[in-house]
């Protein structure tokens, strides 16, 4: 079936082709896991909110893709929220998974999929890494410690056998238990598909081990060293997966995979990326960017904003917005709380800034003479991500640094 596409903030409803009762409740269940925070409940249906991304229930896939202007050209939509998972690492898409980017079709969990399945299979290639464990069970001879209690118990009759603990090097550790578990999610939802042969042929070439609940806690604590630095692609994608996956969330017993990013701080983190690709290709040290600056506000409390530029003595600070303003003018809110940046951070010019066709505003000074004797201005600013050719636009580094005035000084 192919995938249903809509936009953020976009509605989906029980009229929608794909859509039935059971896969509604499904979602509903899955928004509730998660503090409602994905969309909002409507009549026969949901509302999206600013996350973007793929949430596949069996036989279907829902596509939410970011949108700023009003033209639904879903590719043009696509290639900006793949690019901004790779410029944002994200997406770390090189020889692995190349293929799938460049597809017109594209599904974003066949991308993550792939590239799990390669680094899965490049390291069956070099050989897995084996482990010292201890083992309980009954042996031939006797090995290890002798655990006598069990060994009455269970060997009573069969006195031949010992029933010890004892070391045993082979693959059944914790690296391999978390792989096993994401290639098992993998299998499920690549059945009948295109990557449904490869990842087969990974799973049966992988060894056998023994099945484990994963979470949070067990997956921050893996510790990686020399010999198992190789691994870490492949559970960085793991754990994507697996902490994505909601196999609890049932209505008529199906099973769920989303992949979701919030558009907000993902707008952020691109802004962020391409302000540094920028800095280093124009070569100009003086320029110092840095992202989530913090300092002590009221209390133990802090204030943070987005992105921080330093130039030849001056700060500049960016709060970056993904939500289109309304008439293109800033709410009270925003514009008090770029005064708090500014003030705090010494800086002369601060600029909220979103994604759009540019808007020629210029900065406009508070009205602070009498309290504060630096001049904090502050200006609206939009930047294109698709440039008039209906391609991702190259510059938008240099069209924020020229927005800040950065580049004329």
């Amino acid at each position: 079936m192919e995938p249903i596409v809509v936009y953020e903030y976009g509605k989906l409803t029980l009229n929608d082709p794909g859509m039935d009762h059971n896969k509604l409740e499904a979602l509903l269940k899955f928004n509730e896991y998660h503090n409602y925070k994905y969309f909002n409940g409507i009549n026969r249906g949901i509302q999206f909110k600013q996350y973007v991304g793929l949430i596949q229930v069996d036989g279907l896939t829902i596509e939410i893709l970011p949108k700023v202007d009003r033209v639904n050209k879903e590719e043009k939509w696509r290639k900006v929220l793949i690019h901004m998972l790779k410029s944002t690492g994200k997406l770390k898409v090189q020889s692995t998974g190349s293929a799938n980017v460049k597809r017109q079709n594209l599904n974003l969990l066949e991308i993550y999929f792939e590239m799990f399945l390669k680094e899965v299979q490049g390291l069956q290639r070099k050989g897995l890494v084996k482990k010292y464990r201890k083992r309980t069970a009954n042996t031939l001879a006797l090995k290890g410690k002798l655990e006598f209690a069990g060994n009455i118990q269970k060997n009573l009759v069969h006195k031949e056998r010992f029933y010890t603990t004892h070391q045993v090097y082979d693959h059944d550790h914790k690296l391999h238990q978390v792989l096993n578990e994401a290639l098992e999610i993998v299998e499920h939802f690549t059945n009948g598909t295109k990557l449904s042969d490869l990842c087969r042929r990974v799973h049966l070439n992988f060894p056998e081990v023994k099945n484990i609940q994963v979470n949070e806690s067990l997956l921050s604590g893996i510790k990686l060293n020399r010999k198992t630095e190789p691994y870490a692609k492949a559970l960085e994608i793991a754990r994507l997966i697996l902490l994505n996956y909601s196999p609890d969330i049932k209505a008529g017993k199906q099973k769920m995979l989303s992949l979701l990013f919030d558009m907000n701080q993902l707008w952020e983190e691109y802004v962020l990326a391409m302000l540094r690709k920028t800095c280093r290709e124009i070569e100009d040290e003086n320029i110092k960017v840095s992202g989530q600056e913090s300092k002590l506000f009221w209390s133990s409390r802090s204030i943070r904003p987005d992105i921080v530029l330093k130039k030849d003595g001056k700060v500049y600070v960016i709060d970056t917005k993904w939500k289109q303003p309304q008439n293109n003018s800033a709410s009270v809110n925003d514009l008090r709380q770029m005064y708090a940046y500014s003030r705090f951070w010494k800086s002369t010019k601060a600029m909220l800034l979103y994604p759009g066709q540019r808007i020629n505003k210029s900065f406009v000074a508070y009205r602070n003479n009498e309290h504060d004797q630096m001049n904090h201005q502050c200006k609206l600013a939009k930047v294109s991500v698709i440039n008039s050719e209906g391609e991702i636009n190259p510059n938008i580094g240099n069209d924020i640094l020229n927005e800040l005035e950065l580049l004329k000084q």
